[in-house]
């Protein structure tokens, strides 16, 4: 069905975040989920047209059919998206704190008289009641390239006891802002496979299953052909199915 790519390609728009080292739209490098995508792809009947936006707006474009897919929900962040089988990647939810801290997270019990940032519209299932029903004991920040820069400050002066986020991504952003000997894993929460998203639009559901058939063969292929520890090995990581720590 997909043997060889039409001569005029099908323009698939995807929303994107910047989301390193997953997604680097200003890196050089892309981000290895980015890269996966590309391969994936690549001689396509589909031409990628990538559009880089805050999640919280990257989600609403994808629900509402401004864009065909997003880059990288996990399921219970953009639940009325459709999910292709496959995905794309892993993340493990963590705690950070000052290196200085005796707090690590324990459970919920823990987080009682805690100040804690966290990203508007991330999805927890294990902690979502809890936060619905703590809001007090939580920052909310929006999410966009400032959110770690400022989630470290606000740790390092005492604004906030913890934050929390993606292991990876904070990992990779505390050597880069120069915070690595001063925030450190503070216990971590979940892990949760990471998609390639696509928008219920009725309107395009039809080129929407087509799209999503392809990224399924295409990511199975190259799954067996041991591809995806070779892209995450160019950023220094492992399979992300080995990559988070059972420490955390």
């Amino acid at each position: 069905m997909f043997a060889s790519a039409p001569d005029d390609p099908e323009k698939l728009v995807v929303a994107s975040i910047d989301w390193c080292p997953q997604l680097c739209p200003e890196g050089e490098q892309e981000g290895y989920i980015m890269d996966t995508v590309k391969e994936i792809f690549a001689d396509s009947p589909f031409e990628l047209e990538v559009v880089t936006y805050p999640w919280s707006r990257s989600i609403h474009m994808a629900r509402t059919g401004e864009v065909h897919a997003l880059l990288s929900p996990a399921r219970a962040e953009a639940p009325e998206l459709l999910y292709p089988k496959e995905e794309v990647g892993a993340q493990k939810m963590c705690f950070f704190a000052s290196r200085g801290s005796a707090w690590t997270y324990q459970g919920k019990a823990s987080l009682k008289g805690q100040m804690i940032g966290i990203a508007q519209d991330t999805s927890i299932e294990e902690l979502n009641d809890f936060i619905a029903e703590n809001k007090e004991g939580f920052h909310f920040l929006t999410y966009g390239p400032r959110y770690l820069p400022l989630s470290f400050r606000m740790v390092d002066g005492g604004r906030l006891n913890s934050f929390l986020f993606t292991y990876n991504s904070t990992i990779y952003a505390l050597g880069k802002e120069g915070y690595a000997n001063k925030i450190v894993p503070a216990g971590c929460v979940s892990k949760a496979n990471v998609y390639m998203a696509f928008t219920p639009d009725l309107k395009k559901r039809a080129f929407v299953l087509k799209a999503m058939e392809y990224f399924d063969q295409k990511m199975r292929k190259l799954v067996q052909a041991g591809r995806v520890p070779e892209i995450m090995k160019s950023y220094g990581l492992p399979d992300w199915n080995s990559a988070l720590p059972s420490a955390f």
